[in-house]
C-alpha cells in the first residue's frame, strides 16, 4: 500500500489553489494540506505539494502521473482515471445574478437566452454541463476568470462554490445570490485508478477523518466558512 501511494518515496499531494475554502495560496496551508500531510505522516513518508491553479488542471495531472493523491470534487467524467473516496467535505454550489435581474430561483436560470460564467472544468462545470437543457456556459480559466468573465461581458449568471459568491456580492452593489443550491461539490481524495490497495487505504483513512473529528477540526482551525463535513458513506 505504501509503495503504491508513495513510489518515489515521499507522497506527492495534489492540490488546486484555486480553491480558497481549501486553500491558502499565500501560506501554502488549508484543510487539504492538512489532511495530505496527515496522510505522509500515516504512512510514515515526507509530503511534496504539487500545486495547480484550477481544478481542471489538479485532475489531468493524473494523465501525466504528476500526483500521488488529490484533494477534488468527486465527478463522474474523471472517475475514468481517478480512484476516488467518499466525500469528506460538502461545498454548496449556486448562482449569482447582478443588479436589476429579474431571475429569482435557480429553478428559473436553465432558460434560452441565459448565459453562465463558470470556472472551466471545475466539479460544478462537470455538474451544470450535464444538467442543463437550455442555458449556455461561458468558461473562463479559475474561479475569479468566471467572475471577470461574468463582469467584462456582462452575463445573467455567474456560478460558483456559495462562499465564494457571497463575497462577490459584496462587490456588486444589487446583486443577489439565489437561495438554495443547485448542487453540493463532493469534495474527496483522489488516487490513480490503478493503485487498489491505495484507494482502499484512502477510503478508510476519508471515513475515519470525518468520524474522529479531523474534518472537522481543519474546518475549525482555518476559520472556513460555508462548508460541512460530508455525511458518512454507506456501507458498500
Amino acid at each position: 500500500m505504501r509503495s503504491e501511494l508513495a513510489p518515489t518515496a515521499k507522497l506527492r499531494v495534489g492540490i488546486n489553489y484555486g480553491n480558497f475554502l481549501l486553500v491558502n495560496k499565500d501560506r501554502a496551508s488549508g484543510i487539504a494540506v492538512d489532511l495530505g500531510r496527515e496522510i505522509g505522516r500515516r504512512l510514515g513518508v515526507a509530503v511534496e505539494l504539487v500545486t495547480y491553479e484550477a481544478a481542471g488542471k489538479l485532475a489531468d495531472g493524473v494523465k501525466t502521473g504528476a500526483w500521488d493523491v488529490a484533494f477534488l470534487g468527486a465527478e463522474p467524467q474523471r472517475a475514468n482515471e481517478i480512484a476516488f473516496t467518499a466525500a469528506y467535505l460538502e461545498i454548496p454550489a449556486t448562482y449569482l445574478v447582478p443588479a436589476g435581474s429579474r431571475i429569482r430561483a435557480i429553478e428559473e436560470v436553465d432558460r434560452e437566452g441565459v448565459r453562465i460564467a463558470v470556472a472551466q472544468k471545475s466539479a460544478y462545470d462537470l455538474y451544470l454541463s450535464r444538467n442543463l437543457k437550455h442555458a449556455q456556459l461561458v468558461r473562463a480559466e479559475g474561479i475569479q476568470g468566471s467572475y471577470d468573465l461574468f463582469i467584462a461581458q456582462k452575463l445573467e449568471v455567474l456560478s460558483g462554490l456559495k462562499p465564494r459568491l457571497v463575497t462577490d456580492a459584496e462587490k456588486l452593489p444589487g446583486s443577489r445570490v439565489l437561495d438554495g443550491q443547485f448542487t453540493a461539490v463532493q469534495q474527496a481524495i483522489g488516487t490513480p485508478k490503478s493503485r487498489e490497495a491505495g484507494a482502499k487505504y484512502l477510503r478508510e483513512f476519508a471515513e475515519e477523518a470525518k468520524a474522529s473529528g479531523l474534518v472537522a477540526e481543519a474546518i475549525a482551525r482555518h476559520g472556513v466558512r460555508g462548508v460541512s463535513v460530508a455525511p458518512k458513506a454507506p456501507i458498500q
